[in-house]
């Protein structure tokens, strides 16, 4: 009559009474998963199997019971064991051993297309990035190199002059006697 909440109490009356009936614990299994209760549902399915661990109906409930909290692999498990013990139920070979199958499948492709997924992912974020190594032998010598170009430009007061009409002219000054260019002056620049 679909009165869940009062079985359960009709059953932990009686686990109170007779505490090592396996039945007992398999049926209130059964009801805490129709009242969507998984946790407590595994456990009390656990507690029929360490009761009677050859009740293939405990191994069933408890394997109903982990596909409910998601633990297909662990399904399967209790699944083949209620086979084990009655090998010739044709309710646990065709629906819940096939159905836990299906949902193991599913949840492999599913891992894999996440794993590749990420990866993929992985593999756009990290462009390479080009190793510059500006203490390196190479690029300390050339910073040198400059520094002495520029301070004997410097020393020698070379200038440059670019005139209207395009010409490059290089002038040195002399201590004394500084470069004046003439009125076609374009560009001045040292």
């Amino acid at each position: 009559n679909c009165r869940y909440r009062e079985a359960i109490l009709k059953w932990d009356e009686a686990l109170q009474l007779t505490p090592e009936d396996a039945t007992l614990y398999e049926m209130k299994s059964q009801v805490l998963m129709s009242l969507h209760e998984m946790f407590p549902a595994v456990h009390a399915a656990e507690m029929a199997v360490q009761r009677n661990p050859r009740s293939w109906d405990a191994w069933q409930t408890l394997g109903r019971a982990q596909l409910g909290l998601g633990e297909i692999a662990l399904a399967i498990r209790s699944f083949q064991v209620s086979l084990h013990i009655f090998p010739m139920n044709p309710e646990v070979w065709k629906e819940d051993l096939s159905w836990a199958r299906k949902l193991h499948e599913q949840q492999k492709a599913t891992k894999t297309e996440s794993v590749q997924a990420l990866l993929r992912q992985k593999e756009l974020a990290q462009e390479p990035i080009p190793d510059y190594d500006f203490e390196s032998d190479e690029i300390v010598a050339v910073c040198a190199a400059i520094a002495e170009k520029e301070k004997a430009l410097s020393e020698a007061k070379t200038v440059v002059i670019v005139s209207a009409s395009g010409a490059v002219e290089t002038v040195t000054e002399k201590d004394n006697c500084p470069a004046t260019p003439d009125e076609t002056l374009f560009i001045r620049a040292r």
